[in-house]
């Protein structure tokens, strides 16, 4: 079904759609150019939705703001913001009346005319994501790249053709009850995050494994050996089980052998390039792009993989190099929402850093990223919710001596950065790496992480 035969079947239906943020706004402006009876429910008022609200309502959209924001959903469709989990008692009771409830991104796949890779993990989704398109770009398919990353490709669905490609990087938010059959699926890794949305981990590794519960038996499905939890996904899948691993060798899929990324296809292994190649630092960029390599094997030559491999710089916010300014590197690491990312990322560095960290708290335990600052942090900034929460994690450390590392907390985001500035000297990394998520004081992890460039950038 194409976009325009959808809304012409939904012509007289009652639509609500919860969530008015990015990913929804296309949707809700089609429905409204379409003429359909809309509802639009979100807790910010019209002031926070500015011009979109202007625009919407001039459409005829009827919104519903503020508190209270998640009553009177009571028509024959519900479309989900990805951030609200499908138990919610209002959804929960939409779906018993008989209503649609769904999503923005489950739409699109419904009409999504060509192949699909779908990309969720825990950690490193985004590299994977953006990796995966590029080396399918380079090989020369018209690629549009959307989900939880890019811009929502819904409107854009009847321009794409059945050569073309399509890459997605889907959360689990995005996943939760969602039916999706991509033909290639990959899981880079599962570990708890999220909790503070997911009622438990069962739940959450649940909404993970959407992701490939619907394929074809034609479908592939690219997993982590080196993760427990993924690695038992084999068990579940439908199509071909494609590996990746950094550990030891696969049969079938990606693997790292003495400091080489392999591919292992048709019986044979092919060198692709040695990880030394590699500018973006870090193990787990290594199994990043062990991951988008096995997800396109078959698609792009060994040869293309090297190429694209090779110049490829990274994504920002991920471990990103602001500036170095009188011999101090700065470092943005912001999209280390989890202590696991946070742990991932020191491990890249072999000086002892000076380390910037907190955040909210989602819900997960911290003990792990205690014995990892006491290795590799010898100045530890704390500001934010989780300040307290991670200082004891660092302080209850068997490897932790009063003053090793030094910590300090200090309220302000800005007054920590400058403070930490301040402690550094020549030779010296500071690394934002929070180790929780941003809504204590942003909207997300790119406003976060683009507000500690700004800080950098104005350091003189």
């Amino acid at each position: 079904m194409t976009l325009k035969a959808y809304l012409r079947s939904i012509a007289g239906k009652t639509v609500d759609v919860v969530g008015a943020g990015i990913s929804n706004r296309p949707l809700i402006r089609l429905l409204g150019e379409a003429g359909i009876d809309v509802t639009v429910h979100d807790r910010a008022d019209e002031a926070a939705l500015g011009d979109f609200y202007k625009e919407a309502a001039a459409l005829g959209v009827k919104f519903r703001l503020g508190d209270g924001y998640m009553d009177g959903i009571d028509g024959d469709i519900v479309f989900r913001t990805p951030g609200l989990h499908p138990g919610q008692p209002a959804l929960r009771a939409a779906a018993a009346r008989g209503a649609r409830v769904t999503s923005e991104m489950e739409l699109f796949l419904s009409m999504c005319p060509c192949r699909v890779f779908a990309v969720t993990g825990s950690d490193g989704k985004t590299t994977t994501t953006t990796v995966t398109a590029e080396l399918l770009k380079a090989a020369g398919y018209t690629v549009w790249l959307g989900g939880n990353i890019g811009h929502p490709l819904l409107a854009e669905a009847d321009g794409m053709k059945p050569e073309d490609v399509v890459v997605l990087e889907l959360s689990s938010f995005q996943l939760h009850s969602m039916t999706c059959a991509p033909d290639v699926a990959v899981i880079t890794n599962i570990s708890p995050n999220h909790l503070d949305v997911h009622p438990s981990y069962e739940d959450y590794i649940d909404a993970k494994k959407q992701v490939f519960r619907n394929q074809k038996p034609a479908g592939r499905l690219v997993l982590n050996l080196d993760n427990d939890v993924t690695a038992a996904c084999a068990g579940e899948a439908k199509g071909a089980v494609a590996w990746f691993s950094r550990r030891r060798p696969v049969e079938n899929g990606a693997f790292l052998r003495d400091g080489v990324l392999c591919l292992a296809e048709n019986g044979g292994v092919t060198e692709v390039l040695p990880a030394a190649e590699l500018l973006v630092p870090g193990v787990h960029n290594i199994e990043n792009m062990l991951a988008a390599f096995a997800a396109v094997a078959g698609y792009v030559s060994p040869e293309t993989m090297a190429a694209v491999a090779r110049r490829f710089t990274g994504v920002a916010h991920r471990l990103e190099k602001i500036r170095v300014l009188r011999g101090v590197t700065y470092i943005n690491d912001s999209i280390a929402s989890s202590p696991n990312r946070t742990i991932a990322g020191l491990s890249c560095f072999s000086e002892k850093l000076i380390l910037i960290a907190g955040g909210k708290d989602k819900g997960i335990s911290y003990d792990a990223i205690g014995p990892a600052i006491c290795r590799h942090v010898k100045k530890l900034y704390l500001t934010g919710m989780t300040a307290g929460v991670i200082r004891a994690a660092v302080e209850k450390a068997p490897e932790y001596r009063p003053g090793c590392p030094e910590i300090y907390e200090i309220e302000g985001f800005d007054d920590t950065i400058r403070a930490a500035s301040a402690a550094a000297e020549p030779g010296d990394v500071v690394l934002l790496s929070p180790a929780s998520t941003s809504f204590d004081r942003f909207k997300n992890f790119e406003e976060r992480g683009n507000a500690f460039r700004r800080v950098v950038e104005a350091l003189e």
